[in-house]
């Protein structure tokens, strides 16, 4: 089946984005084994933003699969594939013209689509802190300052809230979970 997103295959996206959590979680434990301040830092900052990418990437990929389920509402497609609805002739159709929502209302979303939706677990409060974690740095106001104990959370929260969809969706654990912060990667 072909993304919505692209030419990419779903499989090949949900490799992409499942290389990219453990590419955060390996800047993680490099942070961790390094003594100079400067790499440390970079070490953080990477790993708190690969961690959002994957997330991202992996909410895409599943609200690309749901949204090309016949039974999906088109309102609920426009949210999933960010494009905007349009009535034409008495019809809604999906237009090509984007419609960004915030990431947290199209996680909502699939779980509200999904036979198990959960979505007012602890997991949401989580990804809120990880998210404004985030936020300081791709938005400051001041210099941020990343510790260790915050990114590490941010990455638990980005993991919890990716396993959390997964049984929503799908029933089943996201396949990361069971490793947490262990990092398949060595280098």
């Amino acid at each position: 089946m072909l993304s919505g997103r692209g030419a990419l295959k779903v499989s090949e996206i949900d490799a992409f984005a499942s290389s990219l959590l453990e590419e955060a979680k390996r800047l993680l434990e490099k942070a961790s084994e390094t003594s100079e301040a400067d790499a440390e830092r970079a070490y953080l900052h990477s790993a708190l933003l690969l961690a959002f990418c994957s997330l991202e990437a992996h909410v895409n990929s599943v609200a690309d699969e749901i949204a090309a389920r016949p039974a999906t509402a088109i309102h609920s497609k426009g949210v999933l594939l960010e494009r905007r609805v349009e009535l034409k002739k008495g019809e809604f159709v999906l237009q090509n013209s984007p419609q960004i929502s915030r990431l947290i209302d199209r996680i909502l979303l699939l779980h509200q689509l999904g036979p198990k939706p959960n979505v007012d677990g602890e997991w949401h409060g989580r990804l809120s802190t990880a998210t404004d974690l985030r936020n300081k740095l791709t938005h400051p106001k001041s210099v941020p300052s990343l510790t260790a104990v915050a990114v590490r959370k941010a990455i638990e929260a980005v993991i919890e809230t990716l396993d959390e969809l997964y049984v929503a969706v799908y029933m089943s654990h996201f396949p990361a979970a069971h490793r947490s912060l262990d990092s398949k990667l060595t280098f």
